[in-house]
């Protein structure tokens, strides 16, 4: 684990990878929801996929020693168990790749969508595009190597996997992923409360839209 400075105001914690940094964001935002430390509480928090960004703070030596703690005594087991928002998208199991998805598995189509629904995904972080999460879920799962060949465009509303996670194209765009379905939700939206659909942090559950 190391701690670097970024800027005057924030601190960017490093860690080994998703499950780590999954486990030390968790546990900030149980620390500021409980109301300490006993220091002003940063404007942002920011996970990523090895490192948690924490922003406009005031005195970052000791908040350097705060993260330093966390980080070090963050439960990856008990991030999974933290209660969050569950978030339900119904789909369609219609994707380009989903027989690719299948080979892979060394399995039948049926199989991957029956391991997908039965699987609770979990918001590691967002980014690449607005509205954009990058869901972590049972790492029983086999890995899903990137397409070869990205697509030029990927059309909005296309659920994919790649690595170890799940996502969902919020808009039209290019993208390696696997694709094995659609949905008809809105990831992204600039004039809705919460313009993004999901946060880090939500529990994902997919199901097959009626």
């Amino acid at each position: 684990m190391h701690i670097h400075d970024v800027g005057e105001r924030a601190l960017l914690v490093e860690v080994a990878d998703v499950a780590a940094a999954q486990a030390t964001y968790s546990a900030l935002r149980a620390l500021l929801d409980d109301g300490g430390p006993e220091l002003p509480p940063p404007t942002d928090v920011v996970p990523a996929a090895r490192t948690v960004l924490v922003d406009g703070l005031g005195d970052l030596d000791r908040w350097r020693v705060v993260l330093a703690e966390l980080a070090e005594g963050a439960d990856v087991a008990a991030a999974k168990t933290v209660a969050g928002r569950e978030v339900v998208i119904s789909m369609t199991y219609d994707g380009a790749d989903l027989d690719v998805v299948a080979a892979e598995w060394e399995c039948s189509a049926a199989d991957v969508v029956e391991r997908h629904l039965g699987t609770k995904f979990r918001v590691a972080f967002c980014g690449f595009a607005p509205g954009f999460a990058y869901c972590t879920g049972d790492p029983a799962l086999p890995r899903v190597p990137r397409r070869d060949d990205p697509r030029p465009s990927v059309p909005a509303g296309s659920v994919a996997l790649a690595g170890d996670y799940c996502g969902v194209y919020p808009r039209d765009m290019p993208g390696g992923w696997q694709l094995i379905g659609t949905t008809e939700a809105v990831l992204f939206d600039p004039q809705r409360e919460g313009p993004a659909l999901l946060r880090p942090g939500d529990v994902v559950r997919f199901e097959v839209g009626s």
